[in-house]
């Protein structure tokens, strides 16, 4: 079997700043990227995540890492670069997989609630 490293993008919106709004939807989107590319954690070489400048309540990583194996995934927080006019309390994923190359082919790139509008090309309904 031939592996690959393959990169999955995603994104997810918060209604509100709040230790709460944040784990409910970082859980949320990271439940989506391993319902729909079969991902074992074991495979994951390393996750981003990005916040816009008006989250702060809590690391996405802090939630990520509460995950079942996701303990030993090295995770990373960053500010995302402010552009007036951007899409506001969104949190983005960057995630570099080791995984074989026939399933690299069908990865869903996974974006939901406000941030759905960033990449309408990637749709879920569309990689199906």
């Amino acid at each position: 079997m031939v592996w690959r490293v393959q990169a999955i993008r995603g994104a997810t919106t918060v209604s509100e700043n709040s230790k709460e709004a944040i784990q409910e939807a970082v859980t949320e989107l990271l439940d989506e990227l391993e319902d729909h590319n079969q991902i074992d954690p074991g495979q994951i070489i390393s996750t981003t995540f990005s916040v816009t400048r008006d989250l702060d309540a809590i690391f996405p990583a802090a939630i990520a890492r509460q995950r079942p194996n996701w303990n030993n995934v090295p995770l990373l927080d960053v500010q995302q670069m402010h552009v007036e006019g951007s899409l506001e309390r969104c949190i983005r994923f960057l995630i570099h997989v080791n995984m074989p190359e026939n399933q690299a082919q069908k990865i869903v790139h996974t974006y939901l609630r406000g941030a759905k509008n960033l990449r309408p090309d990637w749709q879920k309904a569309e990689k199906r």
